[in-house]
């Protein structure tokens, strides 16, 4: 029997949004940074999350650690903005209540009254934690298995890319797309599409593009051919990767996308590693997050791949980009349904099981809808 895409009304419905919010999202490790985002104690990175508020902080002792960025006082947001460095302690903006980098109550004003209220009992609230090969993950509740085991059928073939010693290149980039983030994640783990709307791509892989699925990841990749591509920008990069001769001679031309359930996307080259999330913020809105880390290498040929790395990404995001958005469209319309899915399609419909099994309230959802 062939088997079916996700239903339409998935990608619009606001109840079902909301279950997505208590099923997946209050379970899923959520990426805020790599530890070298932060590196010096009082460094911060925040991530927001469908209105929870994460900060991951560096310590006077040198630990990275996690915490809901809310005062214990009043609920105040504490660490503005995407990143900064809050010096020596985490100060309240609204009643100057204040915080150690270890997340404990400092100290309060004298004049608020609090003189008996015990400060041991209301540090910030603690996130679940885990470095993963130097990328911070946190979570709010128990559920799924430890990013380690979810990643560790590819742990062989990333080992060689170095993940703990990279650093990052410039700053987290925001991209708010009118889209489901399911939309997103599908495009993500679509095969089909790469040779009838990214032309570059093709140029680069031939017909090389492959597709396998795992329990909690799911990974795309392909081999950047030597035949030199029409295109300059292609044919410049094709030509400088056999410099990157820190990994096997076999991996220095393939591209790897591993796609981390339920939104976390690490896209592997030979010359960098970006990571990319999909936020979702509404049943018809979501936000990309992502950045570029690499390994530091100064080498003029080095420096001048990434630059072209970034250069053909850029129109394969631009085509992306109206892909969604067709589709997005399309998922509003009465005639649509569901679709049908081939055999070649594992990546789709992996993510479309592991849905179903997330949120098995799915079918009452839809008669309530209707």
């Amino acid at each position: 029997m062939t088997e079916q895409s996700l239903p339409a009304w998935l990608y619009t419905d606001p109840g079902f949004f909301e279950a997505e919010r208590r099923r997946i999202f209050a379970k899923a490790w959520h990426v805020v940074c790599h530890v070298n985002d932060i590196p010096d104690p009082g460094d911060y990175i925040t991530l927001d999350v469908l209105g929870e508020k994460f900060v991951a902080l560096r310590g006077h002792d040198g630990l990275v650690r996690s915490f809901h960025n809310v005062c214990r006082h009043r609920a105040s947001r504490l660490a503005d903005g995407d990143s900064g460095n809050c010096g020596h302690r985490l100060v309240c903006p609204y009643h100057a209540w204040s915080y150690d980098l270890d997340g404990r109550l400092r100290s309060i004003p004298p004049w608020q009254g609090f003189e008996s209220l015990d400060k041991s009992r209301h540090g910030l609230v603690p996130l679940e934690q885990e470095i993963w090969r130097g990328f911070i993950f946190v979570r709010t509740e128990k559920g799924l298995p430890s990013v380690a085991e979810m990643m560790s059928p590819y742990d062989d073939e990333i080992a060689p890319h170095g993940f703990e010693n990279l650093k990052p290149q410039g700053r987290v980039t925001l991209r708010p797309r009118d889209v489901n983030w399911k939309n997103v994640a599908d495009n993500y783990g679509d095969g089909l599409h790469i040779p009838v709307a990214h032309p570059g791509l093709t140029r680069l892989f031939g017909s090389s593009y492959r597709l396998e699925a795992k329990p909690w990841v799911d990974k795309m990749d392909a081999t950047v051919t030597g035949k030199p591509s029409s295109n300059w920008v292609e044919r410049s990069y094709q030509a400088l990767l056999d410099r990157f001769d820190h990994l096997p001679e076999d991996r220095r031309r393939v591209w790897s996308y591993y796609r981390l359930w339920p939104n976390v996307a690490f896209d592997v080259y030979p010359d960098q590693v970006d990571f990319m999330q999909f936020l979702p913020v509404s049943p018809t809105t979501c936000l990309i997050r992502e950045i570029a880390y690499a390994r530091e290498d100064e080498r003029r040929e080095v420096r001048a791949a990434r630059y072209l790395n970034w250069r053909i990404n850029r129109q394969v995001n631009a085509e992306d980009t109206v892909l969604i958005a067709r589709v997005q469209a399309g998922m509003e319309s009465g005639s649509y349904q569901t679709g049908p899915l081939s055999k070649s399609e594992v990546c789709l419909a992996a993510f479309a099981r592991r849905m179903r099994e997330a949120v098995p309230e799915l079918d009452p959802l839809r008669h309530a809808a209707e």
